[in-house]
């Protein structure tokens, strides 16, 4: 993903969800706003259900020319036909996934709290980094990731950032000049109108 003019929003899939629902859902979403990116972020292992999952968003994500990445599961890039993979784990692997996909697919990288570890990852080729949570969430070690890791990145690293986890609208309007990515999960799903949950936050970015 390259580096956008102002802030724009990455969508991360529920843990678990209705497909059928779930796709229209997020197709909704996408016809409303301008979405840079769909994660799918299901905690299953089954591969059978991922698989189904992986097909359907993909036509949903690229039907409107939204690129799909999946979580951690990169074996499903090619099988499925999705953009890339988001890795939980800082930077490992990177280096042996950009051989094997190539420059074209998105790699991307949490990275927790830590600027170090961030700049680990676009050394090896990220394509983005994540930091987060932005709140007190479940992520990490309970460490939240400070503003000024983000305004330090954005003036200092070119390769975009991405903030994450429990971002609410009044985090989102102040990191909103030193971000690139929001990465909207559970702050977007779990409203009654996923759709207009974009518009709030869209509202106080803009």
């Amino acid at each position: 993903m390259s580096t956008p003019e102002h802030a724009q929003f990455y969508l991360i899939t529920p843990p678990s969800f209705d497909l059928a629902v779930f796709s229209d859902q997020l197709a909704q979403v996408l016809d409303a706003h301008d979405i840079a990116c769909v994660r799918l972020a299901q905690t299953t292992t089954d591969a059978l259900i991922l698989g189904k999952s992986a097909d359907a968003l993909r036509e949903v994500c690229h039907a409107r020319e939204v690129a799909i990445v999946i979580d951690t599961h990169h074996s499903f890039i090619e099988t499925h036909g999705l953009d890339g993979v988001h890795l939980p784990d800082g930077s490992r692997q990177l280096r042996d996934l950009r051989k094997q996909f190539g420059e074209d697919a998105i790699l991307g990288s949490y990275c927790g709290t830590t600027k170090h570890t961030g700049m680990t990852a676009g050394e090896m080729g990220a394509d983005y980094v994540s930091f987060g949570p932005i709140g007190q969430s479940a992520l990490g070690d309970g460490q939240t990731a400070a503003f000024e890791t983000f305004e330090w990145w954005s003036q200092m690293v070119e390769v975009p950032v991405v903030a994450e986890g429990q971002i609410t609208l009044d985090a989102a309007e102040k990191l909103a000049q030193v971000v690139d990515f929001f990465a909207l999960g559970d702050e977007v799903w779990s409203t009654d109108d996923p759709a207009k949950t974009v518009q709030d936050y869209l509202s106080r970015i803009s």
